[in-house]
């Protein structure tokens, strides 16, 4: 009997996952590995906050909580949103979730029908694509470039042409770390609103900028939905915790699908993160290495050959054109890890159409890798 595999499993593979099990194996194999491939700091919990939970630990038995999270962490989130936009978001709003990733599979099933269609520029997240396919959604490919800075317009929308029922926009954005200034994402959030299309608002480098701080859609509109994650600034990643804001009326929607798949975040997660957003000296101390690394890189990747790279407005990547250099980025990032030790993720996990042409470096990682490695590519170079 031949048993079969669902259609909707069959997504393409998330090929930087890919990329850093060949820099394990070579690892492995006791080689020396740079890596610039993955977005993941460098760095772990703030200290105070694991010095916390160290105590909660001997004195808590850590059961679950309820699918909206636990209160305090909401009621933290919810002072995040006044003190660092302005923006009066109830925690009655506010859905704690495993990780972003379990936020964008909540967000898409609440929000989309199958067979809606929902906007997203490319290059952009691949998950995006491969989870709304995945649930019978279909992924609208929006043409963007340098021109826009990488990122949806309300002009692009209007080019589309096309039906949309959602848009996803990321600010600061994966790969490319551009960020929205924040007229046009005023403009887009109106848009958005007069053509009844949802507004799914990726804002998990938020706290990652290097210019003015990026605009949370959370204080332009209700009728969108806001993710963000403890991974990134509150460098959390091992600990798959992140949240949503959502319309009054989808939360219990949104709840009921949290208690079913998930029952709830992990409860030491939770408190993890309630514990780290009072963290705040520490984490901007990571911001500021990452400010380091992306000044050595913008400096040292031209002089290896990488003269075009993508504005990094934030987050922690460099966005870079090869095609000077080569129309194969996969095997061109498999030759500079196997002749440099230097990991890092070709274009195509982002752009399945131009990507062959593009390669993303991370910068999350610490000063003295990010020196090595620009010495290493340089050398390559000549």
């Amino acid at each position: 009997m031949v048993l079969t595999v669902a259609d909707r499993a069959k997504v393409p593979p998330f090929i930087v996952m890919d990329v850093m099990s060949a820099a394990a194996a070579r690892e492995a194999a006791g080689a020396r590995v740079l890596h610039l491939e993955v977005g993941q700091p460098g760095t772990g919990l703030p200290r105070r906050a694991a010095e916390k939970l160290a105590r909660l630990i001997e004195t808590e038995p850590l059961g679950y909580t309820v699918a909206l999270g636990i209160p305090a962490l909401r009621e933290r989130i919810a002072r995040h949103y006044r003190e660092a936009h302005g923006a009066d978001v109830p925690p009655e709003r506010i859905l704690v979730t495993t990780g972003s990733s379990a936020a964008f599979q909540l967000a898409f099933l609440a929000a989309f029908p199958a067979g809606a269609r929902v906007g997203l520029a490319a290059p952009g997240y691949p998950a995006y694509r491969h989870i709304l396919s995945a649930l019978g959604v279909e992924p609208v490919i929006l043409p963007v470039g340098p021109e826009t800075r990488y990122q949806p317009t309300v002009e692009v929308l209007e080019a589309c042409g096309e039906r949309l029922d959602g848009l996803i926009v990321a600010s600061p954005s994966n790969p490319t770390g551009t960020v929205v200034p924040p007229d046009a994402m005023r403009a887009l959030a109106r848009s958005c609103e007069d053509r009844g299309i949802r507004l799914i608002s990726d804002e998990i480098y938020h706290g990652i900028v290097y210019g003015e701080p990026a605009v949370s859609a959370a204080g332009l509109t209700e009728t969108a939905i806001v993710i963000n994650s403890f991974s990134k600034y509150y460098s959390m990643t091992g600990w798959r915790l992140g949240w949503l804001v959502a319309p009054p009326d989808m939360i219990r929607p949104l709840e009921c699908l949290a208690q079913n798949m998930f029952i709830s975040a992990p409860t030491l997660s939770q408190y993890a993160g309630l514990y780290a957003m009072d963290c705040t000296e520490e984490l901007e101390a990571n911001v500021a290495r990452y400010a380091a690394n992306r000044a050595l890189l913008l400096e040292a990747l031209p002089a290896a050959g990488f003269d075009r790279l993508a504005p990094a407005d934030g987050a922690f990547y460099l966005y870079a054109d090869v095609s000077r250099l080569t129309n194969d980025s996969p095997d061109f990032c498999r030759r500079m890890l196997a002749e440099t030790g230097v990991a890092a993720t070709p274009g195509l996990d982002f752009d399945a159409a131009q990507g062959h042409r593009f390669v993303r470096f991370s910068f999350a990682g610490s000063t003295e890798d990010m020196a090595e490695a620009a010495r290493r590519l340089q050398a390559w170079a000549k």
